[in-house]
């Protein structure tokens, strides 16, 4: 069943901008304007994610601040903040809110900035970034994100054998799909060997196991079902699942599991009346690279435990039989926290309207995004389509 459609969709490159958090967001928003063939006056509503730009810019009440540059002074505009799935959190709701019949038509999108442009250095911008862990039980003990999937990571390790080098192919994976996509922020292949003699951030992770802080905006434009086929090239969606999972990660039953993924996963695919294995690629949140083998297990995409053998052996690349972020996924294509989520969703729809270049997957018809926020405590889960 149709829930909504993507009609237009666009993103900047991710990496580093020197431009305003507004004049990032207008570049992907006028480019996704042009994409539908719409203007401002076609806009109902603005839904728009963005994280941390009062932590990292002192800049609090930004939705009608970029409604402004782009032509929406009036309409209705709504911020969301989820953290890493801020922006799919705001594209879940603008799906209802078309589907409902609140709106007809709704921009949806995110922007953020977290390179050194910002004027913040790693260090402050780690701090940051671990603001979206435990107040109470995991911040004072100095726990940030690459230590958050490194206990997950490690758990996984310990339940299923998952060793180091599986970890690294999926680095080397993304990376290399990363050199097809003009908009990664990381357009260099890397190997096993190098991500393994890389230093350390937190056992097991070293740093080519990790993804980097990007700049960078991405917008997407949802209508209605049945005003859809108004427009060149819509491309569905059939599913969205949104769940989370217990708070601090010392209560989760299952650490490892990513249960709130799961829960994601199966409300999508039961909306979307389909399977995991009718998805033709996934685009997961590989934020590290334990957090791609646990997502493409949570995803119904390997069983659990064949995350890791399946990046090594291959079936995850482009060419295998279950394709992960031909993007680059978070690793290369970057990680702008409040773009991610719809981020993914320009993937999607580029793929599915066949116009993903020396990326394309063959024949997709039907695909699957995952977005998670914080300590794998939220997930968004989306399932689009080729419009029937």
């Amino acid at each position: 069943m149709t829930r909504a459609s993507v009609v237009g969709a666009d993103m900047t490159t991710f990496g580093v901008h020197e431009g305003t958090l507004s004049e990032l967001f207008a570049e992907a928003a006028l480019g996704a304007y042009d994409d539908a063939n719409v203007g401002s006056d076609d806009i109902d509503a603005l839904y728009f994610g963005n994280a941390m730009g009062g932590q990292t810019e002192n800049d609090t009440h930004l939705a009608p601040a970029v409604a402004s540059q782009i032509g929406l002074a009036g309409v209705p505009c709504q911020r969301y903040e989820d953290a890493c799935a801020t922006s799919s959190n705001a594209f879940k709701n603008a799906v209802e809110a078309v589907e409902t019949g609140v709106h007809d038509t709704v921009l949806v999108g995110g922007v953020e900035r977290c390179t050194p442009e910002t004027g913040l250095g790693t260090g402050e911008m780690t701090r940051i970034f671990a603001s979206a862990s435990d107040r109470h039980y995991e911040q004072p003990t100095g726990l940030t994100f690459p230590g958050v999937f490194a206990l997950l990571t490690k758990r996984h390790m310990h339940e299923h054998g998952t060793t180091e080098e599986q970890l690294a192919h999926v680095a080397v994976k993304n990376h290399d799909n990363g050199t097809r996509n003009p908009n990664a922020h990381f357009g260099k292949e890397v190997t096993v060997e190098e991500v393994l003699d890389s230093p350390v951030v937190a056992d097991p992770f070293h740093l080519m196991d990790c993804c980097p802080f990007s700049d960078g905006a991405s917008a997407v434009i949802v209508t209605s079902d049945d005003r859809a086929d108004s427009f060149d090239d819509p491309v569905d969606v059939s599913g969205v699942g949104h769940a989370t999972d217990v708070v601090p990660l010392s209560a989760k039953p299952v650490p490892h599991a990513t249960q709130a993924a799961r829960d994601a996963a199966t409300q999508a695919y039961e909306q979307a009346e389909a399977s995991a294995d009718e998805m033709a690629f996934a685009e997961v949140h590989d934020c590290f690279t334990g957090a791609e083998v646990m997502a493409s297990e949570a995803i119904g995409f390997f069983e659990d435990g064949e995350g890791g053998p399946a990046a090594a052996e291959g079936r995850s690349s482009m060419d295998g039989d279950r394709p992960i972020n031909p993007s680059g996924g978070l690793k290369a294509k970057g990680h702008p926290i409040g773009a991610t989520g719809t981020g993914q969703i320009v993937e999607l729809t580029e793929q599915l309207r066949g116009n993903a270049d020396e990326r394309q997957i063959d024949g997709a018809e039907k695909a699957v995004a995952h977005n998670l926020g914080g300590d794998a405590a939220t997930t968004v889960v989306s399932v689009l389509e080729v419009r029937g």
